[in-house]
């Protein structure tokens, strides 16, 4: 029997999250998600009978929040919110981050403090777990009241509108309803603006991104563990007496790894055997690193908490009946986070590329130019140095903060928004760029050892250097190198680095 990850919104896991996203694991609320669920909409119910006047029950949105709507529209208003806000621009978000927007929606709403029907939230349970993912633009968000508009494309299947992809065919939202077997929903007071007014489109990007980026801060220590091994690096920039007086978490951590990684090798060596210093792109790695490994650390705490948070707008609460128009929708936490989150990745690159060009460089490594046997008839990996030159001058572009712009929208009714969805969106490709980056650097050291004495490895650079070498062979003469790097990106990207080395030397930090 296939085992169901429950959503209570509460305990909700990024790794869950990438299960559900990206490998199809089929999801359920629990009983008390359930309950909670209806409380709050029995409220929404009184208040709609009792003739209430209350933001987003009776009430237009944004600047005419002072229009109250008679109760013979409150159907078509919310209808209306879907259609008019689903003007989204761009390549749709791929599979797995649509699955996250839509799983981390449902979990918002589990937590039963928004008012919408069971019913409602069971349709989307069901457009997952029967694979039918709305077609949603990338653009248009800015992040503040929520991301209305890619979540509105996320509804517009829902109501038998817009687009979805249902057995890898792109066709209109209501027949890939029929083709699943899923009915359509009338939308009901409050659940249009319950399913579209939060951080759900930025966290389906940095939930994913956040895992992807767990994965780079290890292969990254590994990538460069391997290239001191094929340099003949001194070790003992990496001894704990020097992160002890200087005791940054991120540092301690990662001069570990590194004294973990290259123990037993026969290639790198102590100051003075063979010189005193080595580029501060090797002597510094627990300094550079750490230092990416603490921003990290701060996202994730960041995505953690919101990935298990309310935030659309006004919220219900079920112990007396309140009902209150806050800000939780607003996506600054998130997208300061991302941001910083960016900068951080695009660091990986920037130190793994000026250790290829110490690799690929004759007057710096000793070793044939450009790491091949026959020069001048090849060049080797002269022009893959190039490639990752460029990925990396593209980060810094990318990593520029969105945050710290905003232009207001709703007639200045929302005049501070966060730029979230867009700070998500670079930090993923960031780590995509740094996943290929660090491609290029595996390959390379492992071109350069098989210069020297591949059996002098260390076990833990031995580790990687095999996993790479049963991929991509060595260049005894020029090929088509793209080739080779996409092999290793996706092995990066699915965490087969880590995974041998830790199988060979224990858990990494």
């Amino acid at each position: 029997m296939e085992q169901l990850i429950y959503l209570d919104g509460n305990s909700l896991t990024v790794e869950q999250v990438v299960q559900i996203a990206r490998h199809g694991a089929k999801t359920a609320l629990t009983e008390e998600a359930k309950k909670a669920i209806q409380i709050s909409r029995d409220i929404v119910d009184k208040n709609v009978a009792e003739h209430k006047v209350v933001y987003g029950l009776s009430t237009g949105f944004g600047k005419f929040v002072n229009v109250a709507i008679p109760e013979k529209d409150l159907d078509q208003l919310q209808y209306n919110l879907i259609v008019s806000d689903a003007c989204g621009v761009g390549d749709p978000f791929p599979e797995d981050v649509t699955r996250a927007i839509m799983l981390l929606r449902v979990n918002a709403l589990a937590k039963g403090f928004s008012g919408i029907r069971l019913s409602t939230v069971e349709t989307m349970i069901e457009m997952l777990n029967k694979g039918v993912h709305p077609v949603i633009p990338e653009k248009g968000s800015v992040g503040s009241s929520g991301d209305l508009c890619p979540l509105a494309h996320m509804v517009m299947p829902m109501i038998g509108e817009g687009e979805a992809v249902y057995q890898g065919k792109v066709m209109p939202g209501r027949e890939a309803m029929e083709a699943a077997g899923i009915p359509v929903v009338q939308l009901k007071a409050k659940e249009g603006l319950a399913l579209i007014n939060g951080t759900c489109a930025m966290m389906g990007v940095a939930s994913l991104a956040i895992h992807d980026a767990e994965v780079v801060v290890k292969t990254a220590d590994i990538a460069a563990a391997l290239t001191v091994d094929a340099l003949e690096g001194i070790v003992d920039p990496y001894d704990p007496r020097i992160q002890a007086i200087r005791p940054h978490k991120g540092q301690i951590d990662v001069a570990a790894n590194f004294r973990q990684i290259l123990e037993g090798s026969g290639l790198t060596v102590h100051q003075g055997e063979t010189r005193v210093q080595d580029a501060y792109t090797l002597r510094c790695l627990p300094q550079i690193h750490g230092a990416s490994r603490m921003a990290y650390d701060y996202v994730r705490q960041v995505i953690e908490t919101e990935i298990n948070s309310v935030t659309d707008n006004p919220l219900i609460f079920p112990d007396n009946g309140d009902i209150f128009s806050g800000g939780n929708f607003h996506g600054q936490p998130v997208a300061i986070a991302m941001d910083t989150l960016g900068i951080a990745m695009a660091e990986y690159a920037n130190v793994s590329e000026r250790r290829i060009e110490r690799m690929v460089n004759p007057q710096l490594s000793g070793l044939p130019g450009f790491l091949t046997p026959v020069e001048g008839i090849n060049d080797g990996f002269m022009v893959a140095q190039y490639a990752a030159a460029a990925l990396v001058s593209e980060n810094k572009v990318l990593a520029h903060p969105a945050s710290v712009d905003s232009i207001p929208t709703s007639a200045n009714q929302e005049d501070h928004v966060s730029m979230g969805t867009i700070a998500s969106r670079k930090a993923a490709t960031i780590i995509r760029h740094v996943q290929s980056v660090l491609a290029v650097e595996l390959i390379c050291a492992a071109q350069a050892v098989d210069f020297k004495d591949a059996g002098k490895l260390s076990k833990g650079a031995r580790a990687a250097y095999d996993l790479l070498r049963s991929q991509v062979s060595f260049m005894d003469k020029d090929r088509a190198i793209y080739l080779d790097m996409n092999k290793v990106a996706e092995q990066i990207q699915q965490g087969q680095y880590v995974e041998a080395v830790e199988k060979a030397v224990g858990q990494l930090k």
